[in-house]
This record gives C-alpha cells, sequence and structure tokens, in this order.
C-alpha cells in the first residue's frame, strides 16, 4: 500500500521526469475533488494526501539508502493541488467552472515545477532536511510559493483587464 501511495499509483515510475509526471497525474484529481465538493473538499484532499504522503514516504523509504527517490511523487501530487487552491477558491468564490480559471491551471503548474525544481530559500531548506518530512516538505513551500505566485498573476491580470 506504501507504494502505490508514494508512487501515486505508479506514476512515479514514469520516466524521465516522474516529478512532472507526478504533478501532471495530480491535474484530474484536483479536478474531480473541486468539482464533488469545492474547496474544501480540496483542502481536505491536500491534507488527507500529506499524511499518508508522509506514512508512505517513511515506509517506503525505511530500508533505502535514497531518502528522496525519484518514483515518490505523492509530495508532487500535494504540492501541485496546494499551487491550485487559489483557482478553486477563486471559481467556487465567483461561481465559475473551474476550467473557465485555465490560466491559473497552467500558472500554478509552471510556477509549481519551477519551484521544486530551482528550490529556492525556504523550499531548499526543507529539501536539505531529509526523511519523509524533507520529501514532503519541500513540495508544500513549493506549492505555497505558487500558490501565492497565482493569487499575485490573477491580481495583476485582473488590473489589467479592468484597467
Amino acid at each position: 500500500m506504501s507504494r502505490i501511495i508514494a508512487t501515486f499509483l505508479f506514476v512515479g515510475y514514469l520516466k524521465p521526469a516522474s516529478g512532472t509526471w507526478g504533478s501532471l497525474a495530480a491535474i484530474p484529481l484536483i479536478w474531480a475533488l473541486h468539482q464533488l465538493g469545492g474547496p474544501w473538499l480540496l483542502a481536505a484532499g491536500i491534507v488527507v494526501a500529506f499524511v499518508a504522503g508522509l506514512w508512505a514516504t517513511r515506509e517506503m523509504t525505511a530500508d533505502m539508502e535514497n531518502e528522496d527517490p525519484s518514483e515518490i511523487v505523492i509530495d508532487e501530487v500535494v504540492g501541485q493541488a496546494i499551487a491550485i487552491l487559489p483557482v478553486s477558491i477563486g471559481a467556487a468564490g465567483v461561481g465559475v467552472d473551474v476550467l473557465a480559471l485555465w490560466p491559473g491551471w497552467v500558472a500554478g503548474f509552471l510556477l509549481f515545477r519551477l519551484f521544486d525544481i530551482w528550490k529556492p530559500w525556504l523550499v531548499g531548506w526543507a529539501d536539505r532536511r531529509g526523511g519523509a518530512m524533507g520529501v514532503m516538505g519541500d513540495d508544500v513551500i513549493a506549492g505555497i510559493f505558487a500558490a501565492i505566485g497565482v493569487l499575485v498573476l490573477a491580481a495583476l491580470s485582473h488590473a489589467v483587464l479592468m484597467a
């Protein structure tokens, strides 16, 4: 079970760029959670995936030398969902289909991948922490940075459109 969760139904074994595959595979799940229960269910899903991912990562890496093998992508699923959460909140807030805010999805995906790969500041700090919390934590922080970026880009976009 830990392998199924940690690799997000074995998506983590797709090569190259398993992290990007994990982020892409998260998109339909994020959409489904939003459709079924809006931002509240998406937020709950993030918490559940984080806790399950922390457990699965600990279990899967217990006998491994590498604490962060590339096939573990549940961390990308969590980070990607955090990056898209503002889009879900925005769509629910104005009562539009979440897919109508597609630029936010694109921005969230690209910003999350940028921060996850680049690992600036707190993202790199969490990554260097090691262990399951480091594996999960750097993607949570990258997701938060990406979510802030999505909000900034949305504000700029609306400022330009309203001018």
